[in-house]
C-alpha cells in the first residue's frame, strides 16, 4: 500500500499526513520543524540515515513547482521500503546508504504558496484575495497557476534570508551530527 500518492495536488494537509504516517510506519526516520511560513504553517524536515556523508534536498521553493514535494516524499517512502526489505534503491543497497549517509529533506519550503496554487485556499477567501491583489500587478503571469512566491508575493529563491536560514540549518546539522559526535584523541 502506497502512503505518498503522486496523482493528486499536494498541499500541507497531504504533506503532514504523509509525514505522520511515514514516521509511524518507519520509526527509523526523524523529523523536526525548522521554521514556520508567513501563515504559520510548519516547515518540517525529514532525516534518512545516520552516516557521516551529509546530503541536503529541498523542494517547492517556488509554489508552482510543487510536484517536487510529491517526488521527494515518494523518494522517502521508496527508500524506506528498500531499507526494510534490505534491497536496492537506484542500484545501491538502502541499508548501506543509511549507514554511510544522512539525507536531510525539506519537502516543502513554501507551504503557503503551494496551498494557494493547489486550491487549498478557496477562491474568494481573504488569503486568496490578498494574493490575487498582488498578482494583479503582474498581468502576464497566470494566476494562481503561475504563482511562484510565498503568500506575501516574495519569490523565496530571490529572498536571501530564506537561503541563509536553509544554509545555517544545514551547517548546524552537519556540526551537531558530525563534529559533536566525533571523538577526539
Amino acid at each position: 500500500m502506497s502512503i505518498v500518492l503522486t496523482n493528486s495536488f499536494y498541499t500541507t494537509s497531504s504533506l503532514y499526513n504523509n509525514i505522520r504516517t511515514l514516521l509511524y510506519t518507519y520509526p527509523f526516520l526523524q523529523s523536526e520543524i525548522i521554521g514556520f511560513s508567513v501563515l504559520g504553517n510548519p516547515i518540517p524536515y525529514i532525516r534518512i540515515g545516520r552516516g557521516a556523508n551529509q546530503v541536503f534536498y529541498s523542494a517547492s521553493i517556488h509554489a508552482n513547482e510543487s510536484i517536487t514535494s510529491n517526488i521527494l516524499m515518494k523518494f522517502i517512502e521508496d527508500f524506506c521500503v528498500a531499507y526494510v526489505n534490505n534491497s536496492d534503491i537506484y542500484g545501491v543497497n538502502a541499508r548501506t546508504i543509511f549507514q554511510k549517509s544522512s539525507i536531510y529533506i525539506v519537502p516543502m519550503c513554501n507551504p503557503d504558496g503551494v496551498n494557494l496554487i493547489n486550491g487549498y485556499y478557496p477562491i474568494g477567501s481573504s488569503i486568496y484575495a490578498q494574493a490575487q491583489n498582488i498578482a494583479n500587478n503582474y498581468p502576464s503571469i497566470e494566476f494562481p497557476s503561475g504563482w511562484k512566491a510565498n503568500i506575501s508575493g516574495v519569490d523565496l529563491k530571490n529572498y536571501q534570508p530564506l537561503i541563509t536560514r536553509l544554509c545555517v540549518f544545514y551547517f548546524k546539522l552537519i556540526y551537531e551530527n558530525f563534529f559533536l559526535s566525533t571523538k577526539s584523541f
